[in-house]
């Protein structure tokens, strides 16, 4: 029966229902498509904040790392200003030092220069401050500043002949050069790569 009562055939209520069911598939399929739409959306939101995460973590982790890095290195090379201004004094002994002795009074006061130039450079070394000597070695740029080039039948080409004033090194660091005459070789260059 239809709603003003009549009856209706069976093809329309057929028909009825078929289109009915239609709209119902119509219906659900895009419920399916919208969910499917806010799933993906929901996905790309998921994995834009996953990537975001993975990004703070690694830089939070970069500085933390350099934290440690810097703090290593303040404490590591924190005695370089000083080692810089301690050095002088280290020089003034060893010019002391090359003076020549004359007479009993100057030897007592060269052995006290002597054993204060020893004890000041055996503290440096318990502080990782160590003098770079070269005599007799290859000449390194990244060491040693070359102050002057002699021509020299007795050392080899590029070879350290003589140290006019230490270097110092803190942990490894370079503090000053080592200043060095440096032996010609017959072209009379000095070898950059040694």
């Amino acid at each position: 029966m239809s709603e003003n009562g009549d009856i209706q055939n069976p093809d329309e209520q057929s028909e009825q229902s078929n289109e009915a069911e239609q709209n119902e598939a119509v219906s659900f399929e895009q419920q399916v498509a919208e969910l499917s739409e806010q799933l993906d959306a929901a996905l790309k939101q998921a994995d834009s904040h996953k990537d975001n995460a993975l990004r703070a973590k690694a830089e939070a982790d970069n500085i933390r790392r350099r934290a440690e890095r810097e703090v290593s290195n303040a404490s590591k090379f924190a005695l370089e200003r000083f080692a810089k201004e301690i050095l002088g004094v280290v020089d003034s002994l060893e010019k002391a030092l090359e003076q020549p002795v004359e007479g009993d009074s100057q030897v007592a006061m060269h052995e006290g220069i002597q054993l204060t130039y020893k004890l000041l450079l055996d503290t440096l070394n318990r502080f990782s401050i160590e003098q770079i000597s070269p005599l007799g070695e290859s000449f390194d740029p990244g060491l040693h500043e070359a102050m002057v080039m002699q021509e020299s039948d007795e050392h080899e080409p590029n070879s350290i002949m003589m140290v006019v004033q230490a270097g110092y090194q803190l942990n490894g660091r370079l503090i000053r050069p080592a200043r060095v005459i440096v032996s010609k070789g017959k072209s009379g260059s000095i070898n950059e790569t040694a």
